[in-house]
C-alpha cells in the first residue's frame, strides 16, 4: 500500500471515530432532554392532580354549645389554608334552622339536635345526609361552691331555689324535659332561655342558682359555675349532626371545614371541651 493510500485510510477511519462520538453525544443529549421532559411533565401532572387552594369566608351556623370548641377549629382552619376566613353565628339550633330554611346565606350546619336538623333537611337545604360528629350531655351548673347543695335533679324542684331552663324548643331544654319525664318530676323554672349559654350566663351572674344546661358549657365556663352530675342525663344525651347546606357559597371550603371537624384533629379538640363521641 503506497503512503498515500495510507493517508487517506487513517484519515477515514479519524473520521468514522468522530462521527461515532458525535452519534453518541447526540444520543446523551436525547435521553437526557427526554428524562427533563418527563421530569416537568410529572411535575405538571402533579400540580394538576394537587387540589384547588381554598380561598374566601366560609360561613357556618353552629349550636351556641359549640362556640368554643369550633372557635378553636376556625382558627385552625384559617392557619391551614391561608386566605380563607370562617365566620360563625352561633345560637338556638331552631332560631339558626329557621334562618337557615329562611334564605340566610350560609355554608354550613352543625346542630345540637337530630329534630333541628330535620328542620332543614325537610326543606331540602341540605346537600346530602347530615352526619353525627359528636354527643352531649346533660349537668347542673350552680353557683361556686354550690350554696345550696344541689345533688340530684330533684333538688332543682324546691320552692326556694331559682332554676333556669333552656325554652323546651332548644335541644338541651328537649332534653332536661326528658330528663325530668324520665324521673316523674315536674319543674316550674324562673325563666326559659333561647339557648344554652344565656342560661348558663343567668348563673354566672347570679341571677339563678342553678341551670341545666350541658356538661360542655359547665367545663367552658370554669370557676364561674360549679357542675353537679345526674344519672338521668344518660337518658336524655343529644346527638349532634353536622352538613353542607345546598346554597352554600363556598363549597369547597365548607368542605374542607367539615372534614377538619370530623378528623382526628377535630375529634381531638371536642373531646377536650366534654362532647362525647359519636
Amino acid at each position: 500500500m503506497t503512503r498515500s493510500a495510507r493517508r487517506t485510510r487513517r484519515m477515514l477511519q479519524v473520521a468514522g471515530a468522530g462521527a461515532a462520538a458525535l452519534l453518541a453525544l447526540s444520543a446523551c443529549s436525547s435521553s437526557s432532554g427526554s428524562d427533563s421532559g418527563s421530569d416537568s411533565a410529572k411535575k405538571s401532572g402533579s400540580s394538576a392532580s394537587s387540589a384547588p387552594k381554598l380561598s374566601g369566608t366560609v360561613t357556618v351556623f353552629a349550636a351556641a354549645s359549640l362556640k368554643e370548641s369550633f372557635t378553636a377549629l376556625g382558627k385552625e382552619f384559617e392557619k391551614e389554608h391561608p386566605g380563607t376566613k370562617v365566620s360563625f353565628n352561633f345560637g338556638g339550633s331552631d332560631t339558626l334552622a329557621a334562618s337557615i330554611t329562611g334564605g340566610a346565606p350560609a355554608d354550613v350546619f352543625a346542630a345540637a339536635s337530630p329534630k333541628t336538623m330535620a328542620v332543614v333537611t325537610d326543606k331540602k337545604d341540605t346537600a346530602g345526609t347530615p352526619v353525627t360528629f359528636v354527643r352531649n350531655q346533660l349537668e347542673i351548673a350552680t353557683l361556686p361552691g354550690n350554696p345550696h347543695k344541689v345533688s340530684s335533679l330533684k333538688d332543682l324542684t324546691k320552692s326556694d331555689l331559682k332554676v333556669v331552663l333552656c325554652d323546651k324548643t332548644v335541644p338541651c331544654g328537649a332534653a332536661a324535659q326528658k330528663a325530668l319525664d324520665a324521673s316523674r318530676l315536674r319543674l316550674t323554672p324562673a325563666s326559659y332561655e333561647q339557648d344554652v349559654k344565656s342560661a348558663l350566663t343567668k348563673v354566672e351572674l347570679k341571677e339563678a342558682d342553678a341551670a341545666v344546661v350541658y356538661r360542655t358549657d359547665v367545663k367552658a365556663a370554669g370557676d364561674k359555675v360549679q357542675g353537679v352530675e345526674f344519672p338521668e342525663s344518660a337518658k336524655a344525651v343529644n346527638a349532634y349532626p353536622i352538613a353542607l347546606l345546598r346554597n352554600a357559597p363556598n363549597t369547597e371550603a365548607a368542605e374542607a371545614f367539615i372534614a377538619l371537624v370530623r378528623s382526628a384533629e377535630g375529634r381531638n379538640v371536642l373531646t377536650e371541651a366534654g362532647f362525647l363521641q359519636p
